[in-house]
């Protein structure tokens, strides 16, 4: 039996639920963790299971407890927080402030901001290489993604956190949010208002389109197997699958109305779709009739990706109002003995 929960920001709720998962086809909400006002972008994890999450409205952070699915803290950050990734040694986290047009720079042993790095104007969501020496950062309203140089952590030197590029996407564009592919080779930006993603070389900054047909772009995923880039599209409740070498769209997928969030489970290879749309939202014709508001889960093994032949299968599991992101995090990677500990410490 896994010991896997998902976590789904639901922005109007003021609230992340907690779905938990034992296996395929296997899910039931267990907690709704009450955090600040408008909370965005998915909870992020440290192996030992906090989590951390942005309240746009109240200019914090939240921290919960994956063990004791509660609350611990809020951290004051900047203003309009949105994004956030956590540095790989989990000794610092960086936020995107919206408002401030700022990234702060969290010391997670003090729980305290450090410092803030200007960028440009309303950063949104992020992603940080595998190294911990580079984090991408989607600048939405001037239309670029901020590179930044964050190697001077590893020795503890937040003073030394820089910008050294800004890679052009552009501005009519809007990046939204991105992901960088498993291999490090490449990075996938989501732009809610071009019909495109736009793709950054890592190695050149050099970037390259992929049409899509439709503007809405919101979250990036990949496959288990690292071959495709999986992109919502909110305005036609779509996944677009992109074949990660050849940039080339193989197919779309349909899901719930207004995806946003994304989350793949590499192990049986199940995609988890936030479905935003609010009251009033069209769903196209083509889509399974799931209601807003819910998980969608697409078995991705029930239809080719590299093709558009046969239809995928699907459940769906409610969860609280305006679902804007949806993260996995695995228990059982938190030593048992510690989570037996925080247990009993529940219990008692």
């Amino acid at each position: 039996m896994r010991n896997i929960e998902l976590f789904s920001t639901d922005t109007d709720d003021g609230v992340v639920s907690v779905v938990a998962k034992t296996g395929r086809g296997e899910h039931r909400t267990v907690k709704q963790i009450r955090v600040g006002n408008a909370p965005r972008g998915g909870v992020k994890f440290t192996k030992s299971g906090r989590g951390f999450v942005c309240n746009t409205s109240q200019n914090t952070l939240s921290e919960i407890d994956a063990v004791a699915l509660t609350e611990v803290r809020r951290i004051e950050v900047g203003h309009g927080p949105r994004g956030l990734g956590i540095v790989p040694g989990e000794k610092y986290l960086l936020v995107s402030n919206s408002g401030s047009d700022s990234v702060s720079i969290v010391d997670l042993g003090l729980s305290t901001e450090l410092t803030q790095i200007p960028v440009g104007r309303d950063p949104r969501h992020m992603g940080i290489s595998a190294d911990g020496t580079v984090a991408y950062v989607c600048v939405w309203g001037d239309g670029y993604v901020s590179k930044l140089d964050i190697s001077g952590l590893a020795n503890g030197d937040a003073a030394a956190v820089h910008e050294i590029a800004r890679i052009p996407v552009d501005r009519a564009a809007h990046p939204y949010s991105l992901n960088i592919d498993p291999s490090g080779r490449r990075v996938f930006v989501a732009n809610t208002q071009a019909s495109y993603v736009t793709v950054i070389d890592v190695a050149t900054d050099e970037t390259h389109r992929v049409d899509l047909g439709h503007i809405g772009g919101r979250a990036v995923a990949f496959s288990d197997d690292g071959k495709y880039a999986l992109v919502t599209v909110e305005t036609v409740s779509r996944i677009y699958v992109i074949d990660v070498d050849t940039l080339e769209v193989t197919r779309h997928i349909p899901v719930g109305p207004g995806p946003r969030g994304l989350v793949v489970d590499a192990v049986d290879k199940t995609a988890y779709v936030t479905n935003f749309a609010r009251v009033g939202f069209t769903m196209a014709s083509e889509n399974p009739a799931y209601a807003s508001n819910t998980l969608t889960m697409v078995d991705l093994d029930s239809a080719p990706l590299d093709r558009p032949e046969g239809e995928f299968e699907y459940e769906e599991i409610f969860v609280g109002y305006g679902p804007c992101s949806v993260v996995m995090f695995d228990l059982d990677t938190i030593p048992e003995d510690e989570r037996l500990r925080r247990a009993e410490h529940i219990d008692a």
